[in-house]
């Protein structure tokens, strides 16, 4: 079963309707500057928005341009972070600013192949800067927008037809034809974040509930003489046997324990060389016992040399001398 076009229209139409009275207050939406977007999409990975409100205005103060951010110390930026967590984003934040600047530039590139290019941006954060700051008709796909349009369309990819493919392909599809492209993006990120979310959606208030596959089957109207496939998806994915009713499983893949995982022992570590005045350094194994708890110099002291030297490949920490006697510091 193929959507007809009209219910592409109606869905937009519905969807679009839904955000201008629903849609979130958020204050990067009350921008247009390309590098404060940068700074948003680069916190809004893997964190809460709520977490994100306050650390994206007083970032901003700190670095309130690309050129800024550029001229500051790594260290600088990654103690700015704090709280955000997945301190690798502040530098890979860092490393495209400075990119940009020591290329003669004082603002981010107006293209999504240009913006392509530079370090750490892929394509959905080259997505969003082209459509949120530049004014592009470019879509963006998130985990949101993926559940979204999924369980609408209950279209599948073909055999062979890798899921990112796929997914792009149906958000491209998915994009209205007209000047509406930003509220479209920004409305189905906030329909999968408040409405179609992962478990126990509230398809109640939906406010395409009567014409989501997930929800029941889209019945196509006899005039149709055929099916006609989304615009962009043609010989590309068919559309799944839709499910007469939609119930939400309640079971959870299991998740790793957080707290002495390694991505716990090290934000424990960024953490208190974070507390170090700027410059400082601090011996191995003070720092060990800061990191562990249970650390005991000799039998854990590999163990951290090695957590700090990946740390330091990721351009957060750098750890001077060797053995005993080493000293670490914020990179």
């Amino acid at each position: 079963m193929l959507l007809p076009t009209a219910t592409m229209t109606a869905v937009q139409a519905a969807i679009l309707e839904w955000y201008r009275r629903k849609g979130r207050d958020l204050p990067w939406r009350r921008t247009r500057d390309p590098y404060a977007i940068l700074v948003a999409e680069a916190m809004l990975q893997q964190t809460q928005v709520d977490r994100v409100r306050p650390k994206w205005e007083s970032f901003l103060q700190v670095f309130p341009t690309l050129r800024d951010l550029a001229a500051a110390a790594r260290a600088d930026v990654v103690r700015a972070w704090a709280g955000l967590g997945y301190n690798r984003r502040a530098v890979a934040l860092h490393e495209i600013a400075r990119t940009v600047v020591e290329a003669g530039g004082n603002t981010l590139p107006a293209t999504v192949a240009e913006l392509r290019a530079l370090p750490g941006i892929g394509p959905y954060t080259a997505g969003a800067i082209a459509c949120f700051a530049l004014g592009l008709p470019e879509a963006v796909l998130d985990t949101n927008v993926r559940r979204v349009l999924d369980r609408i369309f209950a279209i599948e990819a073909l055999p062979g037809v890798p899921a990112d493919r796929h997914g792009w392909a149906m958000a491209r599809a998915a994009l209205p034809p007209n000047a509406d492209v930003y509220d479209w993006n920004q409305a189905l990120m906030d329909l999968g974040a408040t409405i179609c979310v992962a478990r126990a959606p509230r398809c109640g208030v939906c406010p395409v509930r009567e014409s989501c596959a997930a929800v029941s089957s889209v019945e196509v109207s006899p005039t149709v003489t055929g099916p006609t496939p989304l615009p962009g998806l043609e010989g590309f994915a068919r559309v799944a046997e839709a499910p007469a009713s939609y119930r939400p499983t309640s079971s959870r893949r299991p998740t790793e324990r957080f707290e002495g995982s390694r991505r716990w022992y090290r934000g424990r570590a960024v953490a208190a060389l974070r507390a170090l005045a700027p410059g400082a350094t601090m011996g191995i194994d003070a720092l060990g016992a800061l990191v562990d708890p249970e650390y005991e110099g000799l039998s854990r002291r590999a163990w951290l040399l090695e957590l700090l030297g990946d740390l330091a490949r990721d351009g957060l920490v750098v750890v001077i001398g060797e053995g005993e006697a080493s000293v670490a510091r914020l990179a």
